[in-house]
């Protein structure tokens, strides 16, 4: 097996599109209105659902899990940083050898830059 898709839930998919599509630079696969996916190796699906559906708004604003990987860490900051990228804390030596940094999409989910050792 291998995955499929992952998905993020945002609050306001216009602004969603220009991050993902413009600030990160993924390429777009498809966009159904109320979701779009995005080609990072699998599919990113970053989609929005009625705010006033409970359920969706506590999907909205956490921790997502997901990791982007970047050949230098900290080019890859500086230039995020440059596009008005909200990170946590700046890149961070791990114990298991990689790098790390966490950022925020403008729906307040955590995602992250990584640098794995080689």
């Amino acid at each position: 097996m291998k995955l499929s898709a992952a998905r993020i839930n945002v609050a306001d998919i216009a602004a969603a599109r220009i991050f993902y599509g413009t600030t990160l630079g993924l390429k777009q696969l498809w966009d159904w209105g109320t979701a779009v996916g995005y080609d990072v190796g699998c599919t990113l699906i970053v989609e929005t659902h009625d705010p006033g559906d409970p359920e969706h708004s506590e999907l909205v604003g956490r921790f997502s899990g997901l990791s982007f990987a970047a050949a230098d860490i900290d080019a890859a900051y500086r230039d995020l940083i440059a596009k008005g990228v909200a990170f946590l804390a700046p890149p961070e030596k791990m114990p298991w050898g990689g790098t790390l940094a966490h950022f925020k999409d403008p729906s307040g989910n955590i995602l992250t830059l990584v640098e794995v050792p080689r």
